[in-house]
């Protein structure tokens, strides 16, 4: 259990790719959101999730994007204001196989930094990466500005540790938790995936 952290779940997008809600996508008999909230659970005491509008389809506690339309940005902020611990853990709804031992390990990694966030062959993964509480003020900021309302730009105004990959694959050798959805095909390459597991 990782008790100084709130898990959020960023079920806020509009799904353009796919073609329909992600967070309701089953796979393997469960929605993508639930498949998240079960890796989720056994490491942290509280879970809220994030989105546009309320859900009739999930029972975790929820908080409304504000404002709706400034991406994942809107749903960091609605969470890391509703926590009640020092630290968020964020994950996108549409990745069914975040790890806990990968979590674990990035757990490791917060002392004296705001955010910490996986680098997967060479690129940033903020959609599976802790934030401190501390940093919503510099995230106000920016949705309040003019400039652009992107986690990079959050970021960029953070003191972040980066965990390259070599650490990562510690936990997550195949580096799975990373794979997320967003194509009908990707759907096909998760069923995939799950059956040569």
């Amino acid at each position: 259990m990782i008790a100084d952290c709130t898990a959020l779940i960023l079920a806020g997008g509009e799904s353009r790719r796919m073609g329909q809600d992600k967070a309701n996508l089953v796979l393997f008999e469960q929605t993508l959101l639930q498949h998240v909230a079960t890796a989720l659970q056994p490491l942290f005491a509280a879970i809220i999730v994030s989105v546009r509008r309320p859900r009739s389809d999930c029972d975790l506690q929820q908080v409304i994007d504000n404002p709706a339309h400034a991406g994942p940005l809107a749903g960091l902020a609605a969470g890391l204001e509703q926590a009640k611990t020092p630290w968020v853990f964020a994950v996108a709804c549409d990745m069914p196989f975040i790890a806990a031992p990968l979590i674990e390990c990035l757990a490791g990694f917060r002392d004296n930094f705001d955010a910490v966030v996986p680098v997967v062959q060479g690129y940033p993964q903020p959609m599976a990466a802790f934030y401190a509480r501390r940093s919503l003020g510099t995230l106000r900021e920016i949705l309040n500005d003019s400039g652009p309302h992107s986690i990079r730009a959050l970021l960029d105004k953070l003191k972040v540790c980066y965990v390259n990959e070599a650490e990562i694959q510690a936990a997550d050798p195949a580096l799975r938790s990373f794979f997320d959805l967003d194509t009908q095909e990707d759907v096909v390459l998760a069923i995939n995936m799950k059956e040569i597991e």
